[in-house]
């Protein structure tokens, strides 16, 4: 029996039939893009509303910003409080297809020296935690920003 894989936001990303992809809301009024997903009302102040359609996002974008995050954020966020720190890269990511920038963590190995503003990155399956063991446990999945042309 293998890890069960649970999503950390369900509904937010999806493994689909040509790779995964990040999940976001289109208006049918105005065309605006929402992500994280919008499932009650259009955001847009403008509009006057319309039926929110899922559409998957854009796999690649450009790097609008990054940093690294050297510090074990406070509760609520689940971090294993036996094991040491390990500092991760957050990224900020330009859609441009959807005019908006979408923040997430970068993949395993990579930190802000492999990074630079306006360099290209696809969204790739990540996990944030795991409990239990291979057998039993859970991986709970999310999304991570890797640079174009990087073998996992």
């Amino acid at each position: 029996m293998a890890r069960s894989r649970i999503p950390v936001v369900a509904d937010w990303f999806a493994e689909e039939g040509d790779g995964f992809r990040l999940l976001g809301t289109r208006c049918s009024a105005c065309a605006s893009v929402f992500f994280p997903r919008e499932d009650a009302r259009c955001r847009h102040p403008g509009c006057a509303g319309g039926d929110l359609v899922e559409v998957p996002l854009s796999r690649r974008g450009r790097i609008w910003s990054y940093t690294d995050s050297r510090y074990r954020p406070p509760q609520p966020y689940v971090s294993d409080r036996e094991l040491p720190w390990q500092p991760y890269t957050l990224i900020a990511v330009e859609l441009a297809a959807e005019r908006l920038v979408v923040l997430g963590q970068g993949a395993p190995g990579i930190s802000v020296t492999d990074l630079d503003v306006g360099m290209e990155v696809e969204v790739v399956p990540g996990v944030l935690s795991e409990d239990g063991d291979d057998e039993t446990g859970t991986a709970w999945t999310t999304w991570h920003w890797r640079p174009t042309g990087v073998v996992a």
